[in-house]
């Protein structure tokens, strides 16, 4: 999908939400396992706020009614027992925080559903989502929370995906955002040990016409 098909698209109110907790405990495994060149991509628990029932959020615009850049995400799913080639028809979940740092489903925002969706893979292993821009909450990098799973919804894998500083240094001086993020992607508990792996693999584009990330998992 190119990215005039998705800037600002569904980019409308934002409403009033309460902070989340300060700090949120997760977790990851050891060091991936390594196949030659394929790397199994970092395993991490699924919170904070997994979504609740995902087969109900089936779509491509997660956006809802929440504010922000546009950012436009493509992940590629790839089979490590397969020689890493793409795994078509497994369903990628995903989930982040809005601008403020809030997530949908939780607390006073129990039945709202923003920022949340779920897709299954093409031939290709890819799906696409059209979102924002994920703000930030105290003690976490900026992330966005992806989860693999079979046809039979079997979880594969679950991981995250981290933001490149300059680029979220750009996103969170505009207005929609609560400035820089306090914590940053070296010293996220989270990515400890593990950053390379987490990191996107690129993030391109501008605060006017949106942003496309692009990261590769390996399951």
């Amino acid at each position: 999908m190119k990215r005039k098909e998705f800037v600002k698209k569904g980019l409308v109110g934002l409403t009033t939400i309460v902070a989340l907790p300060s700090v949120f405990a997760c977790s990851r495994d050891d060091d991936p396992t390594n196949t030659g060149n394929c790397a199994l991509s970092q395993s991490e628990t699924a919170g904070p706020f997994p979504i609740k029932t995902p087969a109900d959020l089936a779509r491509e615009n997660i956006v809802s009614d929440r504010t922000g850049v546009a950012l436009l995400f493509t992940l590629t799913i790839q089979d490590q027992s397969n020689d890493c080639k793409a795994l078509p028809g497994v369903f990628v979940d995903v989930w982040h925080c809005d601008a403020d740092g809030n997530y949908s489903e939780y607390g006073s925002l129990s039945t709202a559903h923003f920022l949340r969706g779920r897709q299954t893979t093409d031939v290709n292993g890819q799906v696409s989502f059209i979102s924002i821009f994920p703000g930030w909450y105290p003690g976490r990098a900026p992330h966005i929370h992806v989860e693999v799973l079979d046809s039979s919804e079997k979880s594969i894998r679950i991981t995250q995906i981290g933001f490149p500083k300059n680029i979220c240094d750009v996103v969170y001086a505009t207005t929609a955002y609560n400035g820089p993020a306090d914590t940053s992607n070296t010293s996220d508990g989270v990515f400890a040990n593990s950053l390379q792996g987490n990191m996107a693999e690129s993030v391109t584009g501008n605060v006017t016409d949106g942003y496309t990330l692009l990261k590769t998992i390996v399951v």
